[in-house]
């Protein structure tokens, strides 16, 4: 009897524990929702993408486009801290050669110093030069943008995200899916519009409707026929933001096919070892086994 009741005891309070998180999971997720209702921003559409799911990959062309975007658009405000020109060559990246990523980097001036007067000087950029900024600072960046601070590229397509609430959240952990980065960037850089009646919109702010607030200070970046694709890839804004996208999440995440298919393996071999353990366990304690039959 009195391991009955523990035993009741114990399950009323793993119930307790589960109705608990349960309820704490639907307040977050209600949170998220009414926070994502006050400003009147819609969730973003969930976009298919090449390097989604465990076993993702980049596109080489795709990447190699969206580093094009990159180049001859988003590199003129925003900046990308982390990325080196030796990383386009590197693997699991866009599938540059090192001779053309060394090209690349020679059409840029990078400050380099002191020399032996002890001054700073320029010269041709090297593999192992990080990407330039086109601002020398914050200050700098600001005044050249409204008093807006465009973001880093680094880690931006990881680092931005939107609420799933409950029950999707669960959802994303069972299906591994966790692109809501890119797919709200997306929905951002498509998001552009004429603001609705009677919306104020401060001066220098252009009407998104992903934007929180739906004010931002970014004019709309992309537009059709911006940049020259040799591919025959279709020069639309919808084509460049699904580009430039792949990008950032290969300049936020580099080594994702590697971790991607390290993880496969170290699951092949945890379903293995797992059944030789218990074949193992099996063989080691059938005389125990036979001897109290």
């Amino acid at each position: 009897m009195n391991k009955l009741m523990s035993s009741l005891s114990f399950v009323s309070l793993r119930c307790g524990v589960l109705a608990g998180a349960v309820a704490l999971a639907t307040l977050a997720g209600g949170a998220g929702m009414a926070s994502a209702q006050e400003h009147g921003a819609p969730q973003p559409h969930r976009e298919s993408w090449t390097f989604a799911g465990p076993f993702g990959k980049y596109d080489r062309a795709q990447l190699q486009r969206g580093f094009q975007v990159f180049k001859e658009v988003c590199a003129s405000c925003h900046s990308a801290h982390l990325f080196a020109f030796r990383n386009l060559a590197q693997e699991g990246g866009p599938g540059f050669t090192e001779e053309q990523a060394k090209t690349v980097a020679e059409e840029y001036k990078v400050q380099d110093g002191p020399n032996d007067a002890g001054d700073m000087f320029e010269r041709p950029g090297r593999l192992s030069d990080r990407w330039p900024s086109p601002f020398p600072n914050e200050q700098a960046a600001r005044a050249s943008n409204g008093g807006a601070f465009p973001p880093d590229f680094s880690v931006l397509a990881k680092a931005r995200t939107y609420e799933v609430g409950f029950p999707g959240f669960l959802i994303d952990i069972v299906r591994q899916y966790q692109e809501q980065g890119p797919d709200y960037i997306h929905a951002l850089l498509n998001g552009y519009k004429d603001p609705p009646e009677g919306f104020k919109l401060p001066e220098g702010a252009h009407y998104n409707e992903y934007f929180p607030g739906h004010a931002i200070k970014m004019p709309p970046p992309l537009s059709a026929d911006q940049v020259t694709y040799s591919d025959g890839t279709p020069q639309t804004v919808d084509q460049y933001s699904r580009d430039v996208i792949a990008f950032m999440m290969w300049l936020a995440e580099p080594h994702l096919e590697a971790r991607k298919r390290i993880g496969f393996q170290v699951m092949i071999f945890l379903i293995v070892f797992g059944g030789l353990l218990y074949f193992t366990k099996k063989k080691v304690w059938k005389k125990v086994h036979d001897e109290h039959a």
